[in-house]
């Protein structure tokens, strides 16, 4: 800019000087042809007392240099140089730099220009702040408003597709070679029993299934959204429906059901994942065997249970957690999973009086060759009033697949005092209660649970008279052997489900 401006400057200069040596030619020659002439000052006729004569016109000339205002030329120009006559050029201004008056009548040039804008006023013909914001903030918001859209929309597709990868859709013509119009789900389950992998249905079969399933009624909520009683070809089926603001949970409970090898008698029997796009929203359903019990805390807060009844749920319970937990190794091998979020609710009554672990959204598996702990990127936590003491005051190694089971483990030991109490020996039994229903509120905070099972080391009451029946006096011994603060301390699910074996030989239960 400040060359810019010296080159203007240096061509005023040297315009001005050409205008004043013309008017003097021009005069000499024109002698006695004179009309009408005019008296002006001249600031460059210093040897005529700064004023000249002209045919044509007066004119002053401010110009802006060095940040100040100079008026330095005053001149006549002749009438031949009054052209084009309408805006003559030498009368023209440069906005910001030059500032230029013609006049035709004695000495008018004699009056005071200011340029009327910017370098005038020490802006150097640059920009104001407003305006210098508005030019560069304009752009930047829009790059970014694009950044973002872009960012949706590729978002957008990639779930799309992340969705098609995950259920990929067959040929629906090729349906009938893989699942027969006559097969019942008995023989769907069957099938699932054999196929050798243990790890569920191909994805096709699964979509098949799922988009022929009739939702019948409503039989549970939760934090995920809801469950549904389901008909599929005669037989019923429960649908977990999450919404979609839960689509980890619902892809990870997805993936963790068909681990190879995990189906087990006392694990909740999976049959199909399926994401639905209706336009508005996007419903994700993942179906599994539907017992009419429900869970186990629905169950014992409407039935007291057996010496029998005890044995089977803490037996078959303990079962399906030391299968989840067990490393298989081999081809067909199954990794370690350890549950994180075990409780009565997420433990479901079969119509034989035996349990079924289900809710396996938050769990972790070990892989053995790598030596890594597969966590789902979820932001749900536990329950907090099951926590394991070493969860509540953060001292868990996360590193070591070993802590979750353990964590695991202290939560059995309170489900099975859930159980306990509901027992009627010798017809005694008491009210179903949650575990530290009288130390803690019913929602509990983690606060709250650390102090009481950290702080205080607190557990939940193994009454006395429990010794007088040999069945609840090993319940209440595994209880407490579950219940250690130290979790490497604690029994093992498969130390647990033999010494429940036992007790059931002992006590004559049929299983």
């Amino acid at each position: 800019m400040t060359n810019l401006k010296g080159n203007l400057l240096t061509f005023i200069k040297v315009k001005m000087s050409i205008i004043l040596a013309f008017d003097i030619i021009v005069v000499a020659l024109s002698g006695s042809e004179r009309g009408s002439w005019a008296d002006c000052n001249c600031t460059a006729c210093e040897s005529s007392g700064y004023v000249c004569e002209t045919d044509g016109a007066c004119m002053a000339s401010t110009y802006h240099t060095n940040g100040q205002e100079e008026q330095q030329f005053r001149i006549c120009i002749p009438r031949v140089s009054l052209v084009p006559p309408g805006q003559p050029i030498y009368c023209l201004s440069a906005e910001g730099l030059l500032n230029t008056h013609c006049c035709y009548t004695d000495f008018c040039n004699s009056i005071n220009l200011q340029i009327p804008s910017g370098i005038a006023e020490g802006k150097g013909g640059s920009w104001g702040p407003v305006e210098l914001v508005a030019v560069i903030a304009g752009p930047v918001f829009l790059f970014c408003l694009l950044l973002i859209m872009g960012v949706l929309v590729f978002q957008h597709h990639q779930r799309n597709y992340n969705h098609r990868q995950r259920l990929e859709v067959e040929d629906p013509s090729c349906d009938h070679l893989y699942l027969a119009k006559d097969k019942t789900l008995q023989d769907l389950i069957f099938d699932l029993s054999t196929s050798g992998s243990g790890s569920g249905l191909p994805l096709f079969v699964q979509r098949t299934v799922a988009r022929t399933i009739v939702l019948q009624e409503i039989i549970g909520k939760g934090r995920f959204g809801e469950v549904w009683r389901g008909r599929w070809r005669g037989g019923d089926v429960a649908v977990k429906i999450f919404s979609s603001r839960e689509e980890r949970s619902w892809f990870r409970e997805a993936e963790i059901y068909q681990t190879i090898m995990l189906r087990h008698e006392n694990i909740l029997g999976f049959i199909a994942a399926d994401n639905k796009d209706n336009g508005t929203w996007t419903q994700l359903w993942l179906v599994s065997d539907y017992h009419e019990h429900g869970s186990l805390f629905d169950y014992l807060n409407h039935y007291s249970v057996t010496i029998e009844g005890m044995i089977k749920l803490a037996l078959s319970a303990a079962s399906g957690l030391a299968h989840l937990h067990m490393e298989i190794l081999g081809t067909q091998g199954k990794p370690g999973i350890a549950h994180r979020d075990l409780k009565s609710k997420n433990i479901l009554v079969k119509k034989n009086g035996t349990c079924a672990i289900a809710d396996l959204g938050l769990a972790v598996r070990h892989e053995t060759i790598t030596d890594t702990i597969d966590i789902a990127p979820n932001q749900r936590v536990g329950t907090k009033r099951y926590m394991a003491p070493e969860v509540l005051d953060e001292t868990i190694n996360m590193k070591h697949f070993d802590s979750f089971k353990c964590a695991d483990i202290y939560a059995l030991g309170l489900v099975y005092w859930e159980i306990a109490r509901r027992c009627n020996a010798g017809g005694i039994h008491e009210d179903y209660q949650l575990p530290f229903y009288d130390l803690v509120p019913s929602d509990p905070s983690i606060e709250e649970m650390r102090k009481v099972v950290c702080d205080q080391r607190l557990r939940p009451n193994v009454p006395n008279w429990w010794q007088s029946y040999e069945a609840l006096r090993v319940m209440g011994k595994i209880m407490r052997e579950c219940w250690y603060a130290n979790g490497a301390a604690r029994l093992t699910a498969l130390r647990i489900k033999k010494t429940l074996s036992q007790l059931s030989v002992q006590e004559d239960v049929k299983i």
